[in-house]
């Protein structure tokens, strides 16, 4: 009995002991898991302060790319709230504007296998901030504590950084674009002991110097002597200033040729840009001008009025005749434009004729009145073309003579002239009422013959002065019948072969009744020809072709058109269409093609009449 006691307090022990190491592991398991989720939720809290410290957008996604959170960087740069993005598919977020394929590969594909990607560049219309550049960055990773799989994706806003790139990238190639097609010669320095870095085709060009030859060297050893003084001197003067002129710089080439330049150089921050200009042509042409200047001084002084301009119109020369007009003094006008002296309307003129010398290279002479003293100038604007200058127009001279007196002689010339035309249409006039007189059946054929005579010669362009003539010639073509009897002229049946002959000689009588006048026009000759005919068979002295004066051919037309028109003595109107038929069928035989074609295009085409007898 005392044995099974005995024996039962031990196993009591035992159990006792086996239950207090039961407890002691039970509590030390649950004190475990609580320092794990106390740690892990320390380890959330630390995580989560990073996401929302970072100043760009950021996502955490878990394993089925939905959005876990988002920083505060995210919902300001996209315009949303964490209520529409936390537990949203990431394809699904913005209206689906995130989902792109190129990022369904990378995240579903890529990441997977490689655990990142870097620098994947999204360019998109966004719905609520309009076209954006994305710069993405993602990571996976595996959070122990959780068992479970999470993805940073990171997200930078570059569209300003990439506008800056591409604005960078168009100047670097206009740049480039100058630089290479330039027609002055540009050298690159590098600022600390000026290094050729670059030079331009222009340069090698003009100096000689392959680009191999001249990178690496300095400015003295391609020729070009410019006196720098202490390099770094000049680099802080140019630092300062932006910008170093220096003007006539010899420059020998590799050929041993001199040429003058002008030399400016600019501050291009970390290079600096030697700007080469050769002046070789336009400074011998200076010299060439000033000694041509020197040479003719004295001629030009005894010139009405002599000045030099160039295209905008600026005053580079003039003489004493011409100076006189400002009454100012020469160094007052010398480099002023002429439209600081002279009105709009006068000016604007000017530059047309300047400019028409210029573009043309020939000289022109217009006629100019006088702002001044009203008097008349006739001035001739010439070009002058430098011998060195490549046929380029250099200047343009003008030469101004008073012709004032010339103009009023003209005018008065005019005026006698009309009076003298007056007297000869009153005299013509009077002659056609005494050849009406005798021959009353033929009245008005002359004034008739002459209106499409008129027309005629309108028709075929010829100029207004001779057309005249024709007129005032057509008028009185018959006057010779003043030497026939009149019973002849008025014969109501035909005429007898020797009355005939007395007809046919009114031509001859008439270039005698006036081959002794005076006029502007040979209207003796045309009348005495005007019954001639193109292949001879005309009278009185069977002239052909171009024996046959334009004016009597035309005459010659409209006579035998009006006259087959009209009624005769002898005869009815054979009417305007027989007339026309007569000059068709005869073109170029009897009658001048060009004069006959005209004839017919007047009527047929353009409804020329006869006034009615």
């Amino acid at each position: 009995m005392e044995e099974d006691e005995i024996k039962t307090k031990e196993q009591l022990r035992d159990e006792l002991t086996k239950l207090h190491s039961q407890v002691a592991e039970l509590k030390k398991t649950i004190t475990g898991s609580i320092s794990a989720e106390l740690a892990a939720e320390d380890s959330s809290r630390y995580a989560e302060s990073i996401v929302e410290t970072v100043r760009e957008p950021l996502l955490v996604l878990n394993g089925e790319l939905k959005i876990m959170s988002a920083n505060p960087s995210f919902y300001r740069t996209f315009k949303v709230n964490p209520d529409e993005t936390i537990g949203s598919f990431i394809y699904d977020l913005g209206n689906k504007q995130w989902d792109i394929p190129k990022l369904r590969e990378l995240l579903e594909e890529v990441l997977p296998k490689q655990e990142a990607f870097d620098d994947f560049e999204v360019a998109h219309n966004f719905q609520d901030i309009g076209h954006k550049t994305m710069l993405l960055n993602a990571r996976r990773i595996y959070r122990k504590y959780m068992g479970a799989e999470m993805i940073l994706l990171a997200i930078e806003d570059i569209t300003e950084r990439r506008g800056l790139e591409s604005l960078l990238e168009e100047s670097e190639e206009r740049y480039r674009r100058l630089f290479e097609t330039a027609s002055d010669g540009i050298v690159l320095l590098e600022k600390r002991e000026g290094r050729i870095t670059h030079v331009n085709p222009a340069t090698q060009k003009m100096l000689g110097y392959t680009k191999e030859e001249s990178i690496g060297n300095k400015l003295r050893d391609i020729g070009v002597l410019l006196d720098l003084d202490d390099f770094q001197t000049t680099m802080r003067t140019l630092n300062r200033n932006g910008i170093i002129n220096y003007y006539d710089v010899p420059v020998e080439t590799k050929s041993g040729q001199c040429i003058d330049t002008d030399i400016y150089l600019v501050d291009r921050a970390r290079l600096a840009q030697c700007n080469i200009r050769d002046i070789t042509e336009r400074k011998q042409a200076r010299d060439e001008l000033k000694e041509t200047l020197e040479k003719y001084r004295s001629l030009l002084s005894h010139v009405d009025s002599m000045y030099l301009v160039d295209r905008d119109g600026t005053y580079l020369f003039m003489n004493e005749g011409h100076r006189k007009r400002f009454l100012l003094p020469l160094e007052e006008v010398i480099g002023k434009r002429y439209s600081e002296f002279h009105s709009e309307e006068e000016s604007r003129r000017f530059a047309e004729y300047v400019g028409e010398v210029y573009e043309t290279g020939q000289p022109i002479t217009k006629e100019h009145r006088s702002e001044r003293d009203g008097k008349v100038y006739l001035r001739t604007f010439s070009p002058i073309i430098g011998r060195n200058t490549s046929g380029k127009i250099t200047q343009v001279a003008v030469i101004s003579n008073d012709i004032t007196n010339i103009k009023l002689a003209e005018e008065n010339l005019r005026d006698t002239l009309d009076r003298l035309r007056k007297s000869l249409n009153t005299t013509m006039q009077v002659m056609v009422s005494a050849v009406e007189t005798r021959d009353p059946y033929t009245a008005g054929h002359q004034a008739r013959s002459a209106d499409l005579a008129r027309a005629i010669a309108t028709e075929m362009g010829l100029g207004p002065e001779k057309i005249e003539g024709i007129r005032l010639t057509g008028s009185i073509h018959d006057i010779g019948k003043l030497s026939i009897p009149a019973e002849i002229l008025s014969k109501p049946t035909k005429l007898s072969e020797i009355e005939f002959s007395l007809i046919r000689e009114h031509a001859r009588r008439g270039f005698e009744m006036l081959k002794d006048v005076e006029s502007p026009w040979p209207l003796a000759e045309i009348i005495y020809q005007h019954h001639e005919r193109m292949d001879g068979s005309g009278y009185p002295r069977q002239l052909k072709g171009a024996e046959i004066l334009i004016e009597a051919q035309i005459i010659g037309v409209a006579d035998v058109v009006e006259a087959m028109a009209s009624h005769r003595p002898y005869r009815p109107s054979l009417g305007i269409e027989a007339a026309l038929k007569e000059i068709e069928q005869h073109r170029d035989t009897l009658y001048d093609k060009t004069v006959a074609d005209a004839c017919l295009r007047l009527f047929r085409e353009k409804g020329f009449q006869l006034a009615s007898p």
